[in-house]
């Protein structure tokens, strides 16, 4: 009996000191960091609830460059089926290299530009595809400029001109006004610079108020973006964004406009494993530590 229990009690130690170290704060999936040197995805497929802030936020990208990648102006309208561009034109891995293409069943003029790294517009104007742009399986379309007959280079390209990064790269920062605590309750993570946590978790019960930390307009609300839960997106200006994540239920809609403290939500643990909030700061679609916006407390 001794001897079964000497060797028993150090494997019960062991398998309880593995469960220990094996244990992590479960963050959203967006917040898991890549791998060293992973590239992004270079397209998204629009689905059913999206939005250009929603796509843009899972891909960690300023909601302004995406709209100006795929070509898509104000209100920024999107489609299901609809393919968007997460990366510049030219950037590695983007484009295919042809100059046509041939088309097939499924295939938009819009698909195919993404896909190729062209501005839409550019890709009809060169193919003489008047709006709304039908095209048809077995069609070829150019991928770049027609060769003019008197010179070698064609004219240069919207995408080109486009590629590179934010026009407002350079430009003061849009000040927001003074930010306010979303809810009441413990910090239980905050936020990581190496990409382990984007935001600040915080404690409470279920059914806790969670209001808008300024005002803004709701750009999404739903649960499509894996990890989050039920999320809310509050665009504050053509800087900032927040993000409320993991509610139990949501009181606004997308379009509303709200103010600084507004309830907006209910505590929850959607999509996660406790209740809490997960709430995030992104500015120029990159995310910043809410400490420094929020007041002391």
């Amino acid at each position: 009996m001794r001897a079964h229990l000497r060797y028993t009690i150090p494997l019960l130690l062991f398998a309880v000191l593995v469960t220990a170290c094996g244990y992590r704060p479960s963050t959203p999936s967006s917040d898991q960091r890549r791998g060293e040197g992973a590239p992004g995805p270079q397209y998204h497929l629009v689905s059913a609830g999206d939005t250009l802030y929603s796509i843009a936020w899972q891909a960690g990208r300023n909601y302004r460059d995406v709209a100006r990648w795929s070509g898509i102006r104000p209100p920024y309208l999107l489609k299901p089926g609809q393919v968007i561009r997460l990366s510049p034109p030219g950037s590695a891995g983007a484009g295919s290299g042809k100059k046509k293409r041939t088309v097939v069943a499924g295939d938009t003029l819009y698909s195919i530009a993404a896909e190729s790294g062209v501005d839409f517009r550019d890709l009809a104007r060169w193919n003489n595809v008047p709006p709304p742009y039908v095209i048809k399986p077995g069609q070829t379309l150019l991928l770049s400029p027609p060769q003019p007959k008197s010179a070698s280079a064609g004219p240069r390209s919207r995408a080109s001109s486009s590629s590179g990064p934010s026009r407002s790269a350079g430009r003061a920062p849009v000040k927001v006004g003074s930010w306010v605590w979303p809810t009441e309750g413990a910090i239980l993570a905050r936020f990581s610079h190496r990409g382990l946590n984007k935001g600040l978790d915080i404690g409470g019960r279920r059914g806790q108020a969670i209001r808008a930390a300024a005002p803004g307009k709701v750009v999404y609300k739903g649960s499509g973006l894996r990890g989050y839960g039920q999320l809310i997106i509050v665009k504050h200006n053509r800087d900032f964004l927040s993000a409320y994540a993991h509610a139990d239920r949501i009181y606004v809609a997308e379009g509303d406009v709200i103010k600084r403290g507004q309830k907006i939500a209910a505590m929850g643990g959607s999509g996660t494993d406790r209740v809490k909030l997960h709430f995030e700061i992104r500015y120029r679609g990159s995310p910043v530590d809410p400490l420094k916006y929020l007041p002391k407390r």
